[in-house]
């Protein structure tokens, strides 16, 4: 028998990147105090997870600004959209195997 777990991407054990990745799969595009918001989380919290996100090129940043104000976007990239979605299928399997 293989290995149930073997497919998961150890990335999205953290449930707040599968939050993050979840929201932006669903959304084209986000700015950090939404998410910080939709997660409930604390800046410092959202902005470790992001970084660890953005390092696996799984999101993008874009970095802008609001008349003085600065805005940051993250937005999923082909290949976390891949890796998430692959996730998501290896969860699907490991489930229906359990039964």
């Amino acid at each position: 028998m293989s290995n149930p777990i073997g497919n998961l991407n150890k990335v999205f054990d953290s449930r707040i990147r599968m939050g993050v990745m979840s929201i932006l799969l669903m959304n084209e595009e986000m700015n950090f105090n939404d998410l910080k918001q939709l997660l409930e989380l604390t800046d410092g919290n959202l902005a470790s997870h992001l970084t660890n996100l953005e390092e696996n090129a799984y999101i993008k940043v874009h970095k802008g600004f609001i008349g003085r104000k600065t805005n940051t976007t993250y937005s999923i990239t082909k290949t976390g959209e891949k890796a998430f979605k692959d996730h998501l299928q290896a969860l699907e399997n490991m489930i229906k195997g359990v039964k």
